[in-house]
């Protein structure tokens, strides 16, 4: 079999910790032949330990040079756009780092960019590929847990004000939001691959200790098309850090806690006490086999669309869907209105961008 070959956009830290690690992991499906990065001694240091033959401070000399099937982009997020275009224009299919775009239109114009049976940009969402997930969107769609009916979504980190030193981080321009943009986002995408399409939203955030433009917690309330609603909180003040799922069904509860990844033993099913006597139905709920949520099992996935010529997951509509919330979440929280989402349209201030500009979020800051 033909390896497919990869370049990377971004040489920082999640290129070294996650996708790196990923593609050797892929070894025997990939070839990583080029890095890219502004900063020409970080490209020739982590280019030497992962053995890249390629290595540019351009994404345009990479892509003329190497014609990659693939490109990885992990740049900061306001560089995902041009990235994500050029990789498209030269034929190669687009893997990109959270968030997808700065903006609902940018993230439009990447999708009129694709072709059918590719090339396709997709997003990294890896919470939705494990199999504790798998196994829950399954048990909905044949409604063995009965109908969803409650769920709470927080996303409770801690970054410290020195994270925000970071030239780019906490701005509105640079980063398009806060915890709900950049933190959040995983969580979220996870509990709309279980509940499926929003329809309403009503929140409010603020700016509480953090000296940044961006909110550094939010709260919202959501509704389903199925009915069901959620709270979700976003936060980057809160000392003891979890990512926290909780579904409740009319015949179950279902509870995923971790932090920045799970396996099964992260995932509890607690049966209602109706069907608790029913001892068999219950083992019939856990997943068959772990996988857990990853770079690698969704990069596995790509490769396989790659293959087939079909859109992979966490693409087109199915990539928008969180990145809508997250607009009609600032929208909600800026004009204090609840925002359905049928009434999101393509203009206006939360489409070109996240924020509205006149808006100052409270600050009550003190470092």
């Amino acid at each position: 079999m033909t390896k497919v070959k990869v370049g990377l956009i971004g040489a920082g830290g999640i290129a070294t910790i996650a996708h790196l690690p990923t593609l050797q992991a892929h070894r025997d499906r990939v070839e990583v032949a080029a890095i890219a990065d502004v900063d020409r001694q970080r490209v020739e240091q982590v280019a030497g330990e992962w053995n890249i033959p390629g290595r540019y401070t351009d994404v345009d000399d990479l892509l003329a040079a190497e014609k990659p099937d693939l490109l990885i982009v992990c740049t900061p997020p306001s560089a995902h756009k041009e990235a994500v275009l050029k990789g498209l224009q030269a034929g190669a299919w687009v893997w990109c780092e959270k968030p997808p775009m700065l903006s609902l239109s940018d993230y439009d114009d990447v999708e009129s960019s694709e072709r059918a049976g590719g090339p396709y940009a997709s997003y990294v969402v890896q919470h939705r590929f494990g199999s504790g997930a798998q196994t829950l969107k399954k048990q909905v769609a044949d409604s063995s847990l009965g109908r969803p009916l409650v769920a709470l979504c927080n996303t409770l980190w801690y970054r410290p004000h020195a994270y925000y030193d970071v030239p780019w981080r906490g701005k509105w321009a640079t980063e398009g939001g806060g915890p709900a943009m950049g933190h959040g986002i995983h969580q979220m995408d996870l509990l709309f691959e279980i509940l499926g399409d929003w329809t309403e939203v009503t929140a409010m955030a603020g700016t509480l200790d953090r000296n940044i433009e961006t909110e550094d917690v939010s709260f919202a309330v959501v509704k389903f098309a199925s009915g069901a609603m959620a709270s979700i909180v976003n936060s980057v003040l809160s000392p003891r850090e979890t990512s926290y799922l909780r579904f409740d069904f009319q015949d179950a509860t279902v509870e995923v806690e971790h932090l920045y990844g799970y396996d099964n033993s992260s995932w509890k099913w607690t049966p209602a006490p109706h069907v608790a006597e029913n001892p068999e139905r219950v083992q019939s709920w856990a997943p068959e086999e772990d996988i857990p949520s990853s770079h690698k099992q969704q990069l596995a996935e790509l490769l396989d669309a790659m293959e087939s010529g079909v859109r992979p997951r966490a693409s087109g509509h199915d990539g928008r869907r969180t990145l809508e919330f997250i607009a009609a979440l600032y929208q909600s929280a800026e004009t204090g209105q609840r925002v359905r989402r049928e009434d999101l349209v393509k203009d206006g201030i939360y489409y070109t961008g996240m924020h509205d500009e006149n808006y100052t979020y409270g600050k009550d800051t003190q470092r």
